[in-house]
């Protein structure tokens, strides 16, 4: 090895000495350096023959110009002198000075890239200035208080501590036992990370970048360009596969990364590690915008909240592209009919099972089990329809759902009707303006990301939501541009070209931040998400687009798209969400200073809030029912009764017994009379009565203002429930019949105990008597007109009629005067006399205005009488005890009144009964269904409790919630960050 490395340093000698450095004379090989010749020519002895130096005056020429020649020293060699040279320092201090330039730069440079990454870290920390309140006082006065040198004194060596450690290599030995878990996962990374050293990197066409590795010179790297069209065609297709062999390995390394978070989750769920997990951050946001969709813009505030929009036109395959970023088949489908029917917000995070569950339902659906996805798609179906109004096509009530599963990318997506051009039959007149303004109406949020689903398979001039978006977002700073069903487009679009002016945006009259090609399957709708996936990878992989570069490799498949629309979903809400809070503070601060000056003295008590009291006023209100005197009840129940009753009694038994000739025949008739009235008509005419009078009392117990505690605003609640409880109640139909048999007997009853009772019957006719007199008095001045007294007093005058009626009437008196015994009827020959005698005066009378008038005279000359018969029997009750005997004076209808008052007791007294036992209690568990329906139905409450008040509680209510959860979020954004 020595004697290869002496040999060639013998050539370079021998190079050296037939080249001339700064001398111009030819050297000889003695020339050469002292060190060079005694390494290489270890033979040839440099102390033999010494001579005396020779000092010769030579010329010196050197390309150094800068550096000071010295005066060369002659060399004693075996032959005679050299000149000795000492260029080798020169060159040593031509390099150093060389080097000084180098670390120079470097150090400037260096220092000035240092400072710049300083100044650069500096800025991203926060002003911890601002936070020193958090540390209490003390803390920064330790160190007056605390003598810390004494106490590291203290403290024990480190051979001590070193004693107190764990034994390291055990815990090690137990760790080995986990290895077999992990090796798969470890294996494949290992894998991934000795293939790194092939990197390529392609650039266009016609130049291709590539880095090499030489293992001749310690695997130094350096870039060579080749222009080869053949060996650009080879990288590429190396590119690709090596593409889709890291790709698989990925896709390995994720889905056992999946399956271990899942045991640890499974194992969190099972109480291995009893810790209380918090709620995902997609989940808190996912909140707030739910309590957005339901908050009333009364007060101009937008939500501006980022979100996913998802349009496209009809059958364009927005559900398939949410299908496969879900990776579930979620959705109903049809074969073009349209199954968007209103909004659904999905909001995808990642967990341990892969389920779906509504946001108003607690059941969870195993997206896993084909029996649940079909049970998922049916119960999306029906809230649709429902949520479709009658008459219209779509609807903007806007349905909230939820996904969770392994591997999920955390976003919040709306899928929208899809656009059309044209309303089929079937559909209602306005639906395609109603599907653009839902469209708008989530477009027009400055921060949402509009995801524009174009199908590649039609001709791009038929697109329809190209031209929307391009006026939503004309610089297409949030549009993200899908095209879908690109194999069907490659095999029918004759123009590949066409397909690639698409995706670089120079087709369509839009912008857009990014643009994706995806296929969504093959047309069957039975299809897994995994058997798309594949046929997805396998197409682009044998796709002529990917190889010819149309496309690039991270604009294609539904992974790549997720992953982007994602991460455009996280900046969006980090960059706008902190302003949409601030908003939302300003709106709170102007909703609580309006209430304040609107409402000084009151509290702020939402819809909720508002319903819960009047709720417990109206259950007080119905307790106050079973406070009412069982006084009072009677006297309104008899009183009522009576007034109902009493045209029936002195009409069809009182009239026709008084007819009779004698006591005997007036009884029989009278009792035959009441008999009928109790089988038929009197126990159903009493149960009205006292279901009238709960109502009454009911109604005047919950709309009787209680002075300052009264609030108006619970009017219109209370007049609700009180309608629906009565509707609902129903009196007990066995209480009738009970009541018909208690009448039966009271009536039945003739003796009169005692004078007290007697004078009670009498008063009690007198006041009948006396109240029908009255009436009768009024319809007969009504049908003959004022007399004198008026007519000169008023200057009121009487009609034509009138005066024919009071004509007649002076003619029927006369009738009566000449019979004070007269029956209650006109017979046909004194109708015809008095029509006669008033025609002979030149009055013409129709025989039905004779016997109507004679109907009301002779009524008031009955009651007349009937009252002076009452003043005779105010002094019969002796002859009542001795039945009449040995006396003319006959008192048969005072028995009869006073039947009928007892009759009127005894029927109040069962009824109060039946009241205050039964059906008050029964009316109260009315109330009370009534008011949980009402509660369990919002529209109700918002149709009962309305008003700017309720409104302005509500809002200030929501805006509250929306600050306090918004900030949450930032919050935890911030600490995830």
């Amino acid at each position: 090895m020595w004697r290869t490395r002496a040999a060639a340093a013998c050539v370079i000698c021998r190079s050296l000495a037939n080249s001339s450095y700064g001398i111009k004379r030819k050297s000889p090989l003695q020339n050469l350096h002292l060190v060079s010749r005694s390494i290489h020519h270890p033979y040839y002895p440099s102390s033999k023959f010494q001579r005396p130096p020779l000092r010769i005056s030579v010329q010196l020429f050197s390309s150094l110009n800068r550096l000071p020649l010295r005066k060369t020293k002659l060399l004693n060699v075996k032959y005679g002198y050299q000149f000795h040279r000492n260029f080798w320092l020169a060159r040593l201090a031509s390099r150093l000075l060389k080097l000084r330039y180098l670390i120079l730069g470097s150090a400037v440079g260096g220092g000035y890239t240092v400072k710049k990454t300083y100044d650069q870290w500096k800025d991203m920390m926060p002003d911890l200035d601002e936070y020193k309140w958090i540390v209490p006082d003390f803390i920064w006065e330790l160190d007056e208080h605390i003598d810390f040198e004494k106490l590291i004194k203290a403290l024990p060596d480190a051979d001590d501590l070193a004693k107190l450690l764990p034994d390291f290599d055990k815990i090690g030995e137990s760790f080995t036992s986990l290895k077999g878990f992990f090796s798969p996962g470890y294996n494949l990374v290992s894998e991934v990370l000795g293939a790194s050293d092939l990197l390529l990197l392609l650039g266009s066409p016609g130049e291709t970048a590539f880095r090499a590795t030489d293992q001749g010179y310690d695997n130094d790297k350096q870039y060579k360009k080749v222009s080869d069209k053949e060996k650009i065609d080879q990288l590429q297709e190396e590119l690709l596969r090596t593409q889709l062999k890291y790709q698989r390995m990925l896709e390995r390394l994720e889905k056992e990364n999946k399956e271990l978070r899942k045991l640890v989750l499974q194992r969190d769920d099972k109480g291995i590690h009893q810790r209380k997990l918090k709620k995902s951050l997609i989940d808190m946001y996912s909140e707030v915008l739910d309590i957005l969709s339901d908050y009333d813009a009364s007060y101009n505030t937008q939500d501006h909240l980022p979100r996913v929009v998802v349009v496209g036109d009809q059958s364009a395959g927005k559900t398939s592209v949410l299908e496969m970023i879900a990776q579930a088949r979620i959705f109903p489908r049809g074969s073009g009919e349209m199954m968007t029917r209103s909004p659904v917000k999905v909001t995808l995070s990642e967990g341990p099972h892969h389920v779906a569950l509504f946001k108003d339902s607690s059941r969870e659906f195993d997206l896993t089990k084909e029996e649940d996805l079909a049970a998922l798609r049916n119960e999306i179906e029906i809230r649709m329809r429902n949520s479709v109004k009658e008459g219209c096509t779509v609807s903007t009530e806007t349905i909230s759902l939820s996904v969770k599963g392994p591997g999920l990318q955390r976003m919040v997506l709306v899928d929208l009707p899809g656009v059309i051009s044209t309303v089929t039959s079937g559909m209602a007149p306005d639906t395609k303006e109603t599907i653009f303004s839902i469209s708008k109406a989530y477009m027009q949020n400055p921060n949402a990301i509009i995801l524009c689903i174009q199908d590649g398979s039609v001709d791009a001039e038929r697109s329809i939501v190209t031209d929307l978006v391009s006026q939503m977002d004309p610089q297409g700073k949030r549009t993200i541009f899908v095209l879908t069903k690109v194999d069907l487009a490659e095999k029918n679009v004759a123009s590949p070209n066409r397909i690639q002016q698409i995706i670089e945006g120079k087709l369509f009259p839009m912008k857009a931040l990014g643009y994706f090609a995806v296929v969504t399957g093959k047309g069957n709708s039975s299809e897994s998400i995994e058997s798309i996936k594949e046929y997805e990878e396998e197409f682009f992989q044998n796709s002529k687009l990917l190889k010819t570069c149309m496309l690039k490799a991270h604009q294609v498949t539904t992974k790549n798209l997720s992953l982007a629309v994602s991460d455009c979903f996280w900046k969006m809400v980090r960059e706008s969400v902190e302003q949409q809070a601030d908003a939302f503070k300003a709106t709170r601060f102007n909703l609580e200073t309006e209430w304040k000056n609107n409402y000084p003295r009151l509290r702020e008590l939402d819809r909720n809030e508002l319903f819960e009291k009047a709720k417990n006023e109206i259950l007080d209100e119905v307790i106050s029912l079973t406070q009412v005197t069982p006084k009072h009840w009677e006297e309104i129940l008899q009183k009522t009764l009576w007034e109902r009753v009493s045209t029936h009694v002195i009409e069809n038994i009182y009239l026709p017994a008084a007819q009779t000739m004698n006591s005997g025949t007036f009884n029989t008739t009278v009792d035959i009379k009441l008999k009928q009235w109790t089988d038929k008509q009197l126990p159903n005419k009493a149960v009205e009565v006292a279901w009238e009078t709960l109502q009454e009392e009911f109604s005047r117990f919950m709309t009787e203002q209680k002075g300052k505690e009264h609030d108006d605003i619970f009017d219109k609640l209370k007049q609700a429930v009180k309608e629906e409880s009565i509707k609902r109640h129903k009196w007990n139909e066995r209480a009738e019949d009970s009541l018909r048999v208690i009448q039966h007997n009271a009536l039945e009853d003739r003796s009169i105990s005692d004078k007290q009772q007697w004078d009670a019957a009498i008063h009690f006719m007198e006041e009948t008597l006396q109240s029908r007199l009255k009436d009768t008095e009024s319809v007969i001045e009504d049908m003959v007109g004022p007399d004198w007294k008026k007519r000169w007093l008023y200057w009121i005058g009487r009609t034509k009629e009138q005066n024919i009626r009071n004509e007649t009437k002076n003619e029927l008196e006369k009738l009566i005067k000449c019979n004070e015994e007269h029956a209650a009827y006109l017979a046909n020959d004194e109708v015809t006399t008095v029509r006669k005698n008033l025609e002979a005066r030149g009055i013409t009378v129709d025989p039905c205005l004779i016997k109507d008038t004679w109907h009301q005279i002779y009524r008031r000359y009955f009651l007349k009488t009937a009252l002076n018969h009452c003043n005779l029997c105010r002094r019969g009750f002796y002859y009542y005890q001795r039945h009449f005997v040995d006396s003319e004076l006959e008192c048969n209808d005072i028995v009869l009144f006073w039947r009928i008052q007892r009759m009127l007791a005894i029927t109040a007294n069962t009824l109060r009964q039946q009241l205050t036992n039964t059906e008050v209690r029964r009316l109260e568990k009315n109330v009370k269904e009534v008011l949980e329906d009402f509660a369990e139905d919002n529209e109700k409450k918002v149709k009962l409790l309305t008003g700017k008040r309720v409104q302005l509680a509500e809002d200030l209510k929501k805006v509250r919630e929306i600050q306090e959860k918004l900030e949450a979020f930032i919050e935890a954004l911030h600490q995830e960050k």
